[in-house]
């Protein structure tokens, strides 16, 4: 190929210095082209969503929070799964108080089946229904021959007691569960505290630990018997979670069910004289099996009752009630005949408030 004539001797000698043009042209493409690809990239990663570009936080966004419950703690899934609950229209018993209680809950102890409710998760002062989680962790503790030491602040109680706990003796642990379910001696919740925890703060810890494992979500103890209501709570459902899970616990059941209780004891007689105050078992409604009941001021008259017929276990929750005796038998009655067409037996009344 000739030389053009308008080219210079320096601008032939820059010509000859600069790299053919197709050698030129590939390394100008394979710089262009990984940045083309980085761009692209860019451009992908800044139209994507804060997470994609974080993968970290990516995986934490994909994983929900545990939920806690009232005390803080890592929640579990509830014991007893409560089907139909927060859906009162489609409840099989449409029963309406004139005076109804603050809330409650009518359930199937065995399915969860929820057959009425009212406020079932509103969280309400609860009283001596307390105990029914301290007896819990009581059994599943220690054995019935445990001894338990009665210490002065046990004897020195506030509110309901056993009344006669000889202060440095010991008492086997049954014989305290007697003494803390039926007459509800705060007494004996101290005492027992005490015996399993070594403290009643430790055994209080104890009961959150539980109440949360068990997928309590709206419980809270502050102490062994809910004689003090502050930042002491529960609500309808969980009490119904906890009644099942007490239910399966032969040692508990068989205590509540008690009507009454003549036991040996270490003070003058040598036997302790227990009642129980559950108002089914005082009137003797048909198949009454358990479980607690509670007052005070606050939280008003609780119950929580249980009764099976032909096979049919039902619990019923009623939290400040005027007529606990009287509206748990109305509910159970109508749960039995008319949801589960159990036939209806002849029961002696209830008197009107009890």
């Amino acid at each position: 190929m000739s030389t053009p004539r308008y080219l210079t001797q320096s601008q032939l000698q820059a010509r000859r210095r600069r790299p053919p043009r197709g050698r030129g042209r590939a390394r100008a493409l394979a710089l262009v082209i990984p940045l083309a690809a980085a761009g692209a990239a860019f451009a992908l990663q800044g139209s994507s969503p804060a997470h994609a570009r974080h993968p970290a936080n990516h995986a934490a966004a994909k994983v929900p929070a545990q939920p806690l419950s009232a005390d803080g703690l890592p929640l579990a899934r509830p014991a007893l799964t409560l089907s139909g609950i927060s859906d009162p229209n489609r409840n099989p018993i449409q029963l309406a108080f004139h005076s109804p209680p603050r809330a409650g809950l009518l359930f199937n102890l065995t399915t969860g089946q929820v057959l009425w409710e009212r406020d079932p998760h509103e969280r309400l002062p609860i009283a001596s229904l307390t105990k029914l989680m301290t007896a819990l962790i009581a059994v599943e503790s220690a054995p019935p021959d445990q001894p338990v030491l009665i210490t002065r602040r046990a004897a020195d109680a506030n509110g309901s007691k056993v009344g006669v706990l000889p202060v440095g003796r010991h008492v086997a642990l049954e014989s305290m569960l007697y003494g803390l379910l039926l007459p509800s001696g705060n007494d004996a919740a101290v005492a027992i505290a005490q015996a399993i925890a070594g403290s009643v703060p430790s055994f209080v810890q104890r009961m959150n630990v539980e109440a949360a494992r068990l997928g309590m979500g709206c419980t809270r103890y502050s102490s062994p018997h809910g004689y003090y209501d502050a930042a002491n709570f529960s609500c309808a459902a969980d009490l119904a979670v906890l009644a099942h899970v007490d239910s399966e616990q032969p040692r508990i059941d068989r205590i509540t069910r008690t009507l009454e209780a003549i036991l040996p004891f270490p003070i003058k007689g040598g036997k302790l004289y227990l009642y129980n105050n559950n108002p089914l078992l005082i009137y003797h409604y048909p198949g009454t099996t358990g479980m607690k009941t509670g007052y005070t001021i606050a939280a008003g008259r609780c119950l929580l009752a249980t009764a099976e017929r032909d096979g049919v276990r039902l619990g019923v929750v009623l939290l400040n009630s005027t007529a606990p005796g009287t509206q748990a038998r109305q509910l159970l009655d109508d749960a039995f005949t008319r949801v589960y067409h159990v036939p209806a037996v002849p029961e002696p009344p209830i008197p009107s408030g009890a």
